[in-house]
């Protein structure tokens, strides 16, 4: 059985149906990644699986429930975060007191957790008492990532996580995404660096127009001519 399980998802904004019965499956552990052109729907799905939009048609599945429709703060307790691409840190709270708020929903102690953020992110434990806001984008993004892996989640959901990066910032947050997926969390990652993302997926989805076009690992996508020369340039 797979740990998410998408099928004949319609969903969108009010009466704007963005999705038009799309499907997804992940495996626990895996790494998949969506992508396809703008306007293709492809935040809009993780957005569909937080509880965010209106869904008219279709179900998903998470380890085993149904959790179509539930609204994103019940989701925290069935392990599953969400990390949006704008907005996602508190600029004026230190690097600590971002990582802290995302234990807001624990009733145990948490400082283990912490410490584990701080070993995959070393450069944030140096920057701790630190205003997030006065970080690069990158550091930010990987506050971002810290504070979701607070609930210990199984599954993380990413939202563009390097857009507006420089190439270097860019390869230490897929090698981030990697070493999250390590620890065991299962990630659906949206992503405009369609090539680089594809490389490290486990499974490619290719969205457009709101539907599915290709499903495959992310090396048969790579290799797919029809995808290389209509969603990744060439």
């Amino acid at each position: 059985m797979s740990l998410l399980s998408v099928t004949n998802l319609h969903a969108g904004y009010g009466q704007m149906t963005i999705l038009k019965g799309v499907d997804m499956a992940l495996d626990a552990g895996e790494i998949g990644v969506i992508v396809g052109p703008n306007g293709a729907g492809k935040s809009t799905m993780l957005k569909a699986i937080f509880g965010m939009l209106t869904i008219s048609e279709g179900s998903i599945s998470f380890d085993g429930a149904d959790v179509t429709g539930i609204r994103p703060e019940k989701l925290a307790g069935h392990k599953i975060a969400f990390v949006p691409q704008e907005a996602n840190v508190f600029a004026s709270l230190t690097v600590q007191e971002n990582l802290e708020m995302g234990a807001y929903s624990r009733r145990d102690a948490y400082d283990g957790i912490i410490d584990n953020v701080y070993e995959l992110f070393p450069d944030l434990k140096n920057k701790r008492r630190q205003p997030a806001g006065e970080l690069s984008g990158g550091q930010r993004q990987m506050v971002a990532f810290g504070r979701a892996l607070m609930i210990e989640p199984k599954l993380i959901l990413l939202d563009e996580p390097t857009a507006g990066l420089s190439p270097l910032f860019m390869s230490v947050i897929f090698d981030r995404v990697i070493a999250i997926n390590r620890t065991g969390v299962t990630v659906a990652m949206v992503e405009q660096n369609a090539k680089q993302a594809l490389a490290i997926a486990h499974k490619g989805f290719v969205l457009a127009n709101g539907q599915n076009s290709y499903t495959g690992t992310g090396s048969e996508l790579l290799a797919n001519p029809d995808v290389a020369r209509s969603f990744l340039g060439g």
